[in-house]
């Protein structure tokens, strides 16, 4: 049984998520941080990358964005389970945000 190697698409969702996050993070930093879910050190950082640090950076054989939340529960909210879809939508994104604002610090 062949096992199948991913690092191509990684590299390149890595590579798309890297050049988003600069992009959101010069054009409005604090919008950007909240949505990424990372604190300031890492903001300058991601910020401040070179276009060839950001193809290094992506190279890596890891995934480098991940999910915001590790519940079931708030994975159906998002999509849309439960009595009322936008408010499901809602109250999901409401939880991830106050996960990640909680870990960025």
């Amino acid at each position: 049984m062949s096992h199948p190697n991913f690092q191509a698409e990684i590299r390149e969702l890595n590579i798309a998520y890297l050049m988003l996050a600069q992009k959101m993070l010069r054009c409005d930093r604090e919008t950007g941080m909240f949505r990424l879910g990372i604190g300031k050190a890492l903001a300058d950082f991601i910020e401040n990358l070179s276009a060839a640090r950001l193809v290094k950076m992506a190279d890596n054989p890891v995934l480098i964005p991940r999910f915001r939340f590790d519940d079931e529960q708030i994975a159906r909210l998002m999509t849309g389970e439960g009595r009322d879809e936008t408010a499901s939508t809602l109250h999901a994104a409401i939880i991830a945000a106050n996960r990640s604002t909680e870990e960025a610090m």
